[in-house]
């Protein structure tokens, strides 16, 4: 680490005194490049209406606000052991130069561009983002890694290849690992001690419980109990905080990253989506898949979260916004609980009205954006998380007990969301046919959901989410499903879509069912790339954000 610290600290010496020698059109030009790589988040003000809770809901959630806010410095070190140092330095510079690069690296939380395939915007740091993170030694192969497994106790493997531990080299250069409650003890132990003091606070008694369970979880690397309570969550203010996704490991999709969502439950649209919980099994039971790939009872489905968003911190808080999630990851809580899906209302609003109105008015015939509307926007959302939830999990491989994530690996996040993607339709479809939606919005779906892949896409398809769409838009277009005019305006073809919603449904859920690796790889090889016609529409976009930046009054 130290030769590395001393090797950035150089190349940031060398940099600034490189600015001196520049000529002022050099400079000029530098500017403007970065003023629009952060102009690609358009600054919008999220709020929610704190004036609701109670005197002492509203004490709780700043503790609880304070402790997301030590989320921050954990992520960071996640996605790279340099990135603190790194941030310290950039904050020395005061130049409008060095301004913007500041602003550039908090909005990716590193030196890496995350909507321009993770390539490096400063100088003198590694040009592509570490696949690794801050998880693995930067030098450590996979090879390397597997051949250290193998001479593992089964208990210590689990540990090594688990949610909650990263990876270090010894004296000797020996692999070993340690408990995410050891490495990041200075930020978790007082972390802990303000979601304790926050549950004394509040008088809801589920509340109370999780905050209590995940502080204790912060300490032990136990997260069992404060998942399951996390489930049975029924307050006005809604929290997760803790590690969650795996996007960051993007060696083995193993470790965990810190993240916190402080959000208000809105109560009236909760109640009005909860009733899409209760077709799970039967969406389940009509999967396009051979009826052994299917679960002949899926765990049980907590009620759908509709929130408000307060706060976001870690994870939750680089490159762009996240508008909905379906959590635990953990397969075992998966299995006895379900999984829980909560939707951030007020960042799928903004999203609509500032960026996605916009898109449709670029890449849409003037006769089709009228069909782009929020409704179906926020609904087949809705449904990409409850497809989280069904579908194939744990599976067997011959005797061999395991689970689509561990058998996938590195390519199972973007295999998962397009997934969800792909067969939330294919479950909006079915609910359509049989009456439990209105039919009116089959035309509106299918063209939102278009104009939405143009949004996805500029995400980069580094992004699990943005390659899984960009998958999805290939395949639909070989299929005829999506057609380009002359003027080069995208359609949907709604007497091809239907079948080739379904094709896509059932050769993904298929894979997933076989475990099978290479298969994934070779889908996401061939259809996980931006074709010139896409990126045709892409170039004409350049005018409209690619996602918002959030501001919270109570940062």
């Amino acid at each position: 680490m130290a030769i590395r610290l001393i090797t950035i600290a150089l190349a940031l010496v060398s940099l600034s005194n490189g600015y001196a020698l520049k000529s002022d059109a050099e400079k000029n030009k530098e500017i403007r490049n970065l003023k629009a790589k952060v102009a690609r988040l358009t600054p919008v003000e999220i709020s929610a209406p704190i004036s609701s809770l109670s005197d002492k809901d509203k004490q709780a959630i700043k503790k609880i606000i304070a402790a997301a806010k030590l989320m921050n410095p954990i992520y960071s070190r996640q996605v790279w052991s340099g990135n603190e140092w790194l941030r310290a330095q950039l904050a020395k510079d005061s130049s409008e130069q060095g301004l913007l690069k500041l602003k550039l690296f908090d909005q990716n939380r590193g030196p890496w561009d995350r909507m321009e395939s993770n390539k490096a915007f400063l100088n003198d740091v590694p040009k592509e983002k570490v696949p690794g993170g801050g998880y693995y030694p930067e030098d450590m192969t996979k090879a390397e890694f597997e051949s250290w497994l193998k001479g593992l106790s089964e208990p210590d493997k689990v540990k090594a290849q688990g949610f909650f531990s990263v990876i270090h080299r010894d004296q000797e250069k020996k692999l070993y690992s340690v408990n995410y409650s050891q490495e990041y003890k200075e930020f978790l132990k007082p972390a802990a001690e303000l979601l304790k003091e926050a549950a004394e606070l509040t008088d809801n008694s589920s509340l109370k419980r999780f905050l209590n369970l995940r502080a204790e979880a912060f300490l032990t690397d136990n997260y069992y109990e404060s998942d399951v309570a996390w489930m049975d969550l029924d307050a006005p203010v809604e929290v997760t905080i803790g590690p969650y996704e795996t996007y960051e490991d993007e060696l083995y999709g193993y470790k965990a990253a810190f993240e916190a969502f402080v959000t208000l439950t809105n109560v009236q649209e909760s109640q009005k989506l909860n009733k899409f919980s209760s077709y799970l099994q039967e969406l389940e039971n009509n999967l396009p898949i051979e009826e052994k790939f299917r679960n002949k009872k899926i765990g049980s489905m907590a009620p759908i979260r509709v929130v408000d968003e307060v706060y976001t911190s870690g994870e939750a808080r680089r490159g762009v916004a996240t508008a909905a999630f379906n959590l635990p990851n953990d397969e075992k809580v998966i299995k006895e609980k379900g999984s829980k899906r909560v939707m951030l209302k007020n960042v799928q609003q903004a999203k609509f009205d500032k960026v996605l109105s916009e898109i449709s008015k670029k890449v849409l015939s003037p006769k089709d954006q009228k069909e782009v509307q929020f409704e179906p926007f926020f609904t087949h959302i809705l449904m990409h998380e409850l497809m989280h939830g069904i579908g194939p999990h744990n599976i067997k491989l011959g005797e061999r007990e395991t689970n689509v994530r561990m058998e996938l690996k590195d390519q199972y996040s973007s295999i998962e969301e397009a997934k969800a993607d792909i067969t939330g339709l294919f479950a909006l479809q079915y609910l359509m046919d049989k009456g439990v939606i209105d039919k009116s919005m089959q035309r509106t779906m299918y063209t939102t959901f278009l104009a939405s892949s143009f949004r996805s896409v500029r995400f980069g398809i580094t992004e699990a989410h943005g390659r899984g769409v960009a998958m999805q838009f290939n395949f639909l277009m070989d299929e005829g499903a999506i057609t380009q005019n002359g003027q080069g305006k995208f359609s949907v073809n709604m007497a091809r879509i239907q079948p080739a919603v379904k094709k896509l449904t059932h050769e993904l859920l298929t894979l997933q069912a076989e475990g099978a690796y290479e298969k994934a790889k070779a889908m996401l090889t061939k259809y996980g790339v931006v074709r010139p016609a896409m990126q045709e529409a892409l170039n004409s976009l350049k005018d409209v954000p690619v996602d918002i930046d959030p501001i919270f009054s109570l940062e």
